[in-house]
């Protein structure tokens, strides 16, 4: 897990806004502009910027977002080609697509054509920005708006002109559910109290909390309700202590079995790992995902996703606990794989099961494409916090606060 200040909105929680266009059409400048910050490299030389470069900011009402800069989709040659399909790949975490376009009489043309028809299949907004008005008159605007059935806003990133009309069409045109509201909000009223388990053991980070924890607290907070933090040694006398029940008891899914002992029946309990799969992906395809794992059979592949490298200590969930528990639940020997990183093999047909991490570092459009792009091969995917719940027998207890999700696991 990576670290985080407490008042820094993570990167897989922001609005990505990504921008593309033809080499040397002002992307970078473009960039600058919006943040008001030299951050992109400028120049004249065609192909400047090679790989998606990430910028996180914050744009009002908006709110925090990431930019990508992205290579030119009109580069050449074998390496051009790569980073054209670098650039391509972006689609899978984009929310909003900025193309920009040098209003020439070749400004416009199978290249942009073809970013739109794909961020149209990836159901990615599109805005052109007609960049450069200082250098060209009101009728090659006009030609692109013609051509475009597409918002289509005129700027000038040198000297600024029309970066304002370009962040309200930004508002305007970005996707209103592009995160939910909240992690657990929904589920609690204020002044009702919620107990947070956190293990405190070797693989937790010295000195901190890791980020799920910390955004859970802050969303408690923000709903005007009560957090109580404590180590799963310590949940019974805390709830002793209670003068009355807490609403909801959220732990870490390696603390499964004590907490369900130490919880009562009557209190609703959950994961911080499926309040995540809710958050960040689609719950009830990944409680739904539970269910192969009862048709698994010895020799099966398995593969395992997560999408952050971070130290993994002597008994690792990813390499050393899940594989073990997995193996006990079928009998046998599983072919097991590992991934780990902002991209699942480009083939999954071939795995009996995927499971996921806790989406933590991604945004929910990347996690949702990871469950589309596995549902379309028929894999079936969990995420840590679904697998653990199943393998431990607790499934059905923790999805109670989510009935739909239930459903499908029950069906």
């Amino acid at each position: 897990m990576a670290d985080t200040n407490l008042n820094e909105t993570p990167r897989g929680s922001r609005l990505h806004i990504a921008i593309f266009g033809r080499r040397n059409v002002g992307k970078s400048s473009l960039i600058n502009a919006l943040t008001n910050q030299n951050i992109a490299i400028v120049s004249d030389v065609p192909g400047t910027t090679t790989d998606p470069v990430y910028k996180s900011m914050e744009i009002l009402p908006i709110g925090p977002v990431v930019l990508i800069d992205t290579a030119g989709i009109d580069d050449v040659g074998d390496l051009g080609m790569l980073r054209i399909q670098k650039t391509l790949s972006v689609l899978v975490k984009t929310d909003l697509l900025l193309l920009v376009i040098d209003p020439s009489d070749d400004g416009a043309g199978e290249y942009e054509e073809e970013v739109i028809q794909k961020a149209k299949e990836s159901n990615v907004p599109v805005i052109v920005v007609a960049n450069k008005t200082d250098r060209h008159p009101g009728a090659a605007i006009d030609k692109i708006k013609e051509r475009f059935n597409l918002p289509v806003i005129s700027v000038s990133a040198l000297t600024g002109e029309g970066i304002h009309d370009l962040k309200i069409a930004m508002i305007n045109s970005a996707p209103k559910e592009w995160v939910p509201n909240t992690i657990l909000g929904d589920l609690i009223s204020p002044g009702d109290t919620v107990v947070l388990v956190a293990p405190i053991d070797r693989a937790a980070p010295k000195g901190r909390l890791i980020l799920p924890q910390v955004q859970t607290i802050r969303d408690i907070l923000d709903n005007d309700a009560i957090t109580l933090v404590v180590k799963e040694r310590e949940l019974k006398a805390a709830l002793q202590n209670l003068k009355e029940k807490p609403r909801l008891v959220v732990t870490d899914s390696q603390a499964f079995l004590k907490v369900a002992a130490d919880t009562p029946k009557d209190v609703m309990m959950t994961s911080f790992s499926i309040l995540f799969a809710r958050y960040k992906g689609d719950l009830r395809a990944l409680a739904e995902g539970a269910k192969a794992i009862e048709g698994l059979k010895p020799g099966d592949k398995i593969l395992i996703a997560e999408a952050c490298t971070h130290h993994r200590a002597e008994d690792d969930i990813g390499t050393i606990k899940i594989p073990r528990w997995l193996e006990q639940v079928v009998g046998g020997t599983l072919d097991f794989k590992w991934v780990s990183g902002h991209e699942l093999p480009a083939d999954v047909k071939d795995y009996k099961l995927i499971i996921h991490c806790g989406a933590c570092m991604i945004n929910r459009k990347e996690m949702l494409h990871r469950i589309m792009a596995t549902q379309a091969a028929e894999v079936p995917m969990v995420n840590y916090g679904v697998f653990i719940a199943y393998v431990t027998g607790i499934l059905k207890r923790t999805l109670m606060p989510f009935p739909e999700a239930r459903e499908v696991f029950e069906a």
